[in-house]
């Protein structure tokens, strides 16, 4: 369970929304939520990835180790 409380500009924006598509203001903000939680694992994947880079394969290493 989750409450927030948002500037009535955007609650109103979402309302909007909502009443226009036929979905709940829950739904939008799930997605919303769910959208930035992908983009910000992304983001500290990468993140970590470029601290901690991994073994670099020439083009021929990387044929050979796949069997091409």
């Amino acid at each position: 369970m989750l409450a927030i409380r948002l500037d009535p500009d955007i609650e109103k924006r979402l309302e909007m929304l909502a009443k226009k598509t036929g979905r709940t203001k829950t739904f939008y903000a799930r997605e919303a939520i769910l959208e930035y939680l992908q983009d910000m694992e992304d983001y500290y994947l990468a993140v970590d990835l470029i601290q901690e880079p991994g073994r670099i394969y020439s083009a021929e290493e990387a044929k050979r180790e796949l069997d091409l």
